[in-house]
């Protein structure tokens, strides 16, 4: 796991509140995908510090669970929310091992998957713990951007790549999986799932303002992908 959400978890908490890439860009486009979470049962799968967290139970959702590999992202959200929510930490990578099964309406996974090397185990669980008609939204990096970074020229190979990224003003290395849109289709799919919404996201005008190359550049290329999925059996 990468120092930024361990080392410099208050850092990164506080620049994810405002900045471009996660602000003005990922969050708006994952809720995009959601509906009214009112009364609904939720899991946030890769929760951080909880700014989802705060979104939601701003919107009345009846229960929230947030997970996180990342004990200091957990301490973070259990110290802000207190009993609004059920936080405890949990590696993605193997699913949500601790929930029982039909038990969810909506689970949330922001920007969490590419940090995973096998996705198929994490789709599964996601299927057993949502109820019948439950979703699952979640963001990842997009793989014609992440395609940028390989080594081996081969779209449809997955690679481990490691990158230096200046998220809290200062570098930090990160480590993700580069993988294809067929890898992680077929990896929801199989699963049982069915992707009913896709998005490549909608930049906030405000960016301009901010920094209008950094406009251009969301607005004219692939960042992120959204997409929604349904378990309807």
């Amino acid at each position: 796991m990468s120092d930024m959400y361990t080392k410099h978890a208050t850092e990164y908490a506080e620049v994810v509140k405002g900045n471009i890439y996660n602000a003005l860009f990922e969050r708006p486009s994952t809720l995009a995908l959601l509906d009214d979470v009112k009364d609904m049962d939720v899991i946030d799968m890769g929760c951080g510090s909880g700014i989802y967290a705060e979104w939601l139970l701003e919107h009345s959702v009846k229960s929230l669970t947030c997970t996180d590999l990342s004990d200091e992202m957990v301490t973070l959200v259990n110290s802000t929310f207190g009993d609004k929510v059920r936080a405890y930490t949990q590696d993605a990578a193997k699913g949500l091992p601790l929930e029982a099964d039909d038990s969810a309406d909506v689970v949330i996974c922001p920007l969490v998957l590419h940090y995973i090397e096998d996705l198929k185990p994490v789709f599964k669980d996601v299927h057993r713990v949502l109820r019948k008609g439950g979703y699952l939204v979640f963001s990842t990096h997009h793989p014609f951007a992440d395609f940028e970074c390989s080594t081996s020229g081969n779209y449809f190979e997955r690679e481990h790549i490691e990158e230096e990224w200046n998220t809290i003003g200062k570098p930090v290395k990160v480590s993700f999986y580069r993988r294809s849109l067929t890898e992680i289709t077929n990896a929801i799919t199989n699963a049982g799932l069915v992707i009913s919404k896709m998005s490549e996201g909608e930049v906030d005008e405000k960016v301009k303002e901010i920094s209008e190359s950094t406009y251009n550049h969301l607005k004219n290329n692939p960042n992120f992908l959204f997409v929604r999925c349904e378990k309807i059996a």
